[in-house]
């Protein structure tokens, strides 16, 4: 053992492979199998070095050798039986030698002898199957772990491809792993040539999950153990890029940076992000991210490049391209789309300041956050969506960068599985997830998820782990990054709450704010009158602790709960010429019809866009429609003014149904 290996981070799953060892004879691993594996060593008795990244066949080999077992035996139903050796003549030529001594130790111990066991020299193997005709590896196990002469550990790979599945099993499969049953329940304690210890013969089974083994096999069995393999932890991150650093870099670039001066607390500081960007990444990742930045000639300083590279493929990162000029100049495109929404503005901007000075997340431990996360409240038509939309453009350039999700399709409790991908063996499980699928393709948008209050509380229960870590494993299996995401929810509540009516004494639905309402608090005398602003979030605040019971949820969202405020009379009347801009110009464009209001018929328009705010917006345009353009479009088929012509609106007659409008055309 190096002597810098008492140092060493052992992962949990090692350590629990020590504590447990000496207890249960039957291990099942699960979790990160797949893996390669940072070696950390038990004793001095290791041939391997601390700190190499390996197999989890030579990590294991060497950890039960190291304990003093004799034999380590692995086994798979497409090879059967063999040992692990390194990929060179001399090692598979003491593989090869050590399988032979093997057989020849189980053909003398055995107890269900049908026929002997030999070493096939093509394969170099011992060829056997675990079930049907002539299968006798659960056999070979069983008499491995009741000889007495040597300990023995016996791993068998790929157990969750043994059987079809748990719930469909042959008697053939049942009565294989009846035999392990045995094997593990009379398995011998026998001491070490090697040090003495009286160690117990076991069996290990490496499964994708401990569920792919037939429950009767596991569950409440005192002689089992499962262990789960994580990826690797932070601290195990931290010291794998603490020893393998220069490797990621080319040697003269890498010296060319240290001679510019670049100091150790700067490389602290791009180790700590890599550490924090690569949570989740499993050793292979690492190995792979290694790669790829010294093939690509990446410099220290852009170290954490390469992750956006390995996990979207880009390496052009669209927030590194956002400059102050560009957001500053956002305000404006926000104010002509989306207008009397000053302080929502504000408040939406300041959190995307944030993610560009690279301030975002700093109050948080963890790097994986998504980019920012707003919670837009309010009435309806007031501008919530076409803000997300306007955010989407100025930050990617492209409206349709903003996704949205209509929460109300996403009421039922199976839902999660249309938004995140059905598990293994479910209707739809090739589909993906609706979410997961859309930020795989666009890892760099914002994400809508309109009316959240409308969704089921088991969606809710992902948000918080995606508000939280960043990422989201799919019913695939595969990990989705929310990091380079804006997460903006919508709703209205507040507008309306839940009230006891004390005559009746049922709970109902009432109107909690109105457009009569200031949006700011207001002193009259000694008293404060709440605006529309507090009575929103308080009752936003009594939904998520009181309604939901889930106060987290909330305290993910912390303090961007942004409030919208009703559309005022001055707004109203600057969206009306908004509206009426965009038709005048269209026909103009279209059919060469210019379109004039008398201030007769403007005012009209005025005064029904003022008498109907609480609808916002919305409210706005379905005036336009009803009063403008569908009495102007019946006007313009009935007369056959159909191009070339300048159409002046003298009056509007609102108490016709359908309206009607008086019009003076010139050709």
């Amino acid at each position: 053992m190096t002597d810098n290996a008492v140092n060493k981070i052992k992962p949990k799953w090692h350590t629990e492979l020590e504590i447990f060892n000496h207890i249960k004879p039957l291990t099942i691993i699960e979790g990160n199998i797949f893996d390669k594996y940072r070696y950390v060593s038990s004793n001095d008795n290791t041939q391997l070095d601390d700190g190499a990244v390996i197999s989890i066949n030579a990590y294991l080999s060497d950890f039960y050798k190291s304990l003093g077992y004799k034999y380590v035996i692995f086994f798979n139903h497409i090879k059967g039986f063999y040992v692990e050796s390194e990929d060179n003549t001399e090692e598979d030529q003491l593989a090869l030698n050590e399988l032979t001594e093997i057989c020849n130790f189980i053909n003398h111990n055995r107890k269900f002898a049908t026929s002997n066991v030999s070493v096939n020299n093509t394969s170099g193997c011992i060829d056997c199957t675990f079930s049907g005709r002539g299968a006798d590896a659960a056999n070979i196990v069983n008499d491995l772990l009741h000889q007495k002469v040597y300990p023995v550990v016996v791993i068998m790979n790929f157990a969750s491809r043994y059987i079809v599945g748990p719930n469909n099993m042959q008697q053939d499969d049942v009565q294989a792993f009846t035999r392990l049953q045995i094997a593990v329940t009379d398995a011998e304690d026998v001491p070490s040539e090697e040090n003495g210890q009286i160690l117990k013969n076991s069996l290990v089974m490496m499964v994708n999950r401990v569920n792919d083994l037939p429950t009767w096999f596991y569950y409440d069995n005192p002689l089992s153990k499962t262990i789960t393999i994580d990826t690797p932890s932070k601290e195990e991150r931290r010291q794998f890029i603490d020893e393998s650093f220069d490797s990621f870099f080319d040697s003269n670039i890498y010296r060319s940076d240290l001679q510019k001066g670049i100091t150790d607390e700067e490389i602290n500081r791009i180790k700590e992000r890599f550490v924090g960007l690569t949570a989740g990444f499993t050793y292979l990742d690492f190995l792979g991210l290694s790669n790829i930045c010294y093939e690509q000639k990446f410099h220290i300083h852009e170290l954490n490049k390469v992750v956006d590279l390995y996990r979207y493929g880009v390496q052009e990162n669209p927030w590194l391209k956002l400059s102050p000029k560009i957001i500053t100049d956002a305000e404006h495109s926000f104010q002509r789309r989306v207008q009397g929404q000053n302080q929502a503005i504000v408040k939406t901007l300041d959190v995307i300041k944030r993610a560009i000075t690279g301030l975002d997340g700093l109050q948080h431990s963890s790097h994986t956050k998504p980019k920012g996360v707003l919670f837009f409240a309010g009435p309806t038509g007031t501008g919530k969506t076409e803000t997300a939309k306007t955010l989407a453009q100025v930050l990617f350039g492209d409206e349709s960068r903003c996704i949205r999700f209509d929460m109300s399709e996403f009421s039922q409790s199976h839902s999660d599985q249309r938004l995140l991908g059905a598990p293994p063996g479910y209707v739809g499980y090739e589909a993906g997830g609706q979410l997961t699928n859309a930020v795989r393709a666009n890892p760099f948008s914002i994400l809508l998820f309109d009316e959240i209050e409308k969704a089921h509380p088991s969606i809710l229960d992902k948000f918080l782990q995606i508000l939280e870590d960043g990422r989201m494993t799919d019913g695939q299996g595969k990990t989705v990054y929310f990091s380079e995401c804006v997460i903006v929810f919508t709703s209205n509540l507040g507008i309306y709450v839940e009230k006891p009516n004390p005559e009746t004494g049922l709970v109902e639905r009432v109107q909690n704010v109105t457009s009569k309402d200031t949006y700011e608090d207001t002193i009259e005398g000694n008293f404060k009158r709440k605006g529309v602003k507090t009575k929103v979030r308080k009752a936003i605040e009594d939904y998520f602790k009181f309604k939901l019971n889930r106060p987290e949820i909330l305290n993910r969202i912390g303090e961007n709960i942004v409030v919208f405020d009703f559309i005022r009379p001055d707004v109203a009347n600057g969206i009306l010429t908004s509206l009426i801009n965009k038709i005048t110009k269209e026909l103009e464009q279209s059919k060469n019809i210019t379109l004039a209001l008398s201030p007769k018929s403007l005012n009209t328009l005025q005064e029904l866009a003022g008498a109907n705010l609480d609808n916002g917006g919305r409210g706005i345009g379905n005036v336009v429609e009803n009063y403008l353009i569908n009495p102007l479009a019946r006007y313009m088929f009935d007369n056959n003014v159909l191009s070339e012509a300048h159409i002046t609106i003298t009056s509007i007659d609102t108490k016709a149904n359908p309206a009607v409008l008086t019009c003076e055309v010139q050709r």
